[in-house]
């Protein structure tokens, strides 16, 4: 898009059309592309309409209001269907958590992006397959496939919000780039909302125990079936329509959580050895282990997303090279100890998932930590390294798909 900001910085009805096309990737072009064009009467003017600050929150149109509090109201429909029908809560909700909120924020995106007919089929389409599929599976809580379908279907329906949120520019990995970023910003937004709504919880509780009247039971039954679905939905309307409110908060986050987490890391595993844990031989200690893994990835994602594009070379890419290098170092003990226990103890569907998850990761961290390195050498651009990430993510849905769709099935639902 920075060219075409620059080829037509004259033409202000091209530059308005652009805009409108995707505001977050204009602003960060522009942005980019600022320092050579200033000066221009035009150039000058978008870079104050950019950068202006409103103090007033905007609540969009009437149109996404109502759109946001219809589709608050059928998610909590959704989340009471156990109640309302006698339903097992665990058969439903293992099953069945990701369609109470991930269908709306997807179709938010597919309505605002003015999404093809074909792609909004399609997404229709996956998404229903999956649904239908996920409540056909055995009712056997004991089911490893089941257990791993329930916890990697998710992802599949988080894909196809990236999908979405792409519009129908699904191949430009900056929109890809932007989808990353958002996720950012609504983590914040959500935890924001859902302390605001912790605080206003507790103060409800206290003054109605003050008068005598017990609301536990009517809290429970409507107050956090509604409530809780509603916070990522309010939270993505508040991001898109009030990108103001937390576009600087996140980054900060980013800044100072990377090297945090990387002191951590370096602590943590010299306690490993100190304590004399290993992953090998816990299984439990092996799960806790993943998870970390997963988290500092998140926290990769995050903060390459934010500084991604960046035309000055930051001392954060040194940090998050050694975030990496220190990722693949606990990637390779979870990897050599899921090979240990399939040598030892046989191939289980557990094992098999996350053997594959890791070999995954694995792969995605090399490549980053070699973008990153290659920037910090000035052998390449910032933007490359978004690129490296955006471009791996179809391959995670794909073995989301196989986990969710092909397991149960070889491993004959055990």
């Amino acid at each position: 898009m920075k060219q075409e900001i620059f080829n037509h910085i004259e033409d202000p009805e091209h530059l308005e059309k652009l805009y409108r096309s995707n505001k977050s990737t204009f602003k960060d072009s522009f942005s980019f592309l600022y320092p050579e064009i200033k000066g221009n009467p035009m150039a000058e003017f978008w870079h104050e309409r950019l950068n202006y600050e409103s103090n007033s929150i905007s609540w969009g149109s009437k149109a996404d209001l109502l759109f946001v509090v219809i589709a608050c109201f059928i998610a909590g429909l959704i989340a009471k269907i156990p109640s309302a029908f006698s339903v097992s809560e665990d058969f439903f909700y293992p099953r069945n958590i990701g369609f109470i909120v991930f269908p709306f924020l997807t179709a938010f995106f597919a309505w605002k992006n003015k999404m093809s007919a074909k792609m909004i089929g399609l997404i229709s389409v996956v998404t229903g397959i999956s649904l239908i599929y996920i409540n056909l599976l055995p009712d056997n809580l004991e089911s490893d496939t089941l257990i791993l379908a329930c916890i990697h279907l998710p992802i599949l329906l988080w894909i196809l919000l990236g999908v979405a949120f792409s519009g129908n520019e699904l191949s430009n990995f900056n929109k890809r780039l932007d989808f990353l970023r958002f996720n950012g910003d609504a983590v914040v937004m959500i935890a924001i909302l859902g302390i605001a709504a912790a605080i206003l919880s507790g103060i409800t509780f206290g003054l109605f125990s003050l008068i005598g009247i017990d609301i536990e039971q009517f809290f429970q039954n409507y107050l956090i079936v509604f409530g809780l679905p509603a916070i990522p939905i309010l939270a993505t309307f508040l991001t898109q329509t009030n990108p103001q409110l937390v576009n600087k908060v996140s980054p900060i986050i980013a800044k100072l959580f990377s090297p945090v987490v990387l002191v951590m890391l370096l602590v943590y595993l010299g306690a490993i050895i100190y304590s004399g844990k290993d992953p090998y031989n816990d299984r439990d200690f092996l799960l806790l282990f993943n998870s970390l893994l997963v988290g500092v990835m998140a926290l990769i994602f995050f903060s390459v997303a934010e500084g991604s594009g960046k035309k000055k070379f930051s001392a954060d890419f040194w940090i998050l090279l050694l975030l990496s290098i220190v990722t693949i170092i606990v990637n390779g003990i979870a990897l050599s100890a899921i090979l240990f226990r399939i040598a030892e103890w046989g191939l289980t569907p557990n094992r098999m998932a996350v053997l594959g998850s890791n070999i995954l990761m694995l792969i995605h961290l090399l490549m980053i930590a070699s973008k990153l390195f290659r920037t910090i050498t000035r052998k390449s651009e910032s933007i490359s390294v978004g690129k490296s990430i955006v471009l791996y993510l179809p391959v995670y849905f794909v073995w989301a798909a196989i986990v969710v769709f092909i397991f149960p099935l070889i491993f004959s639902f055990k």
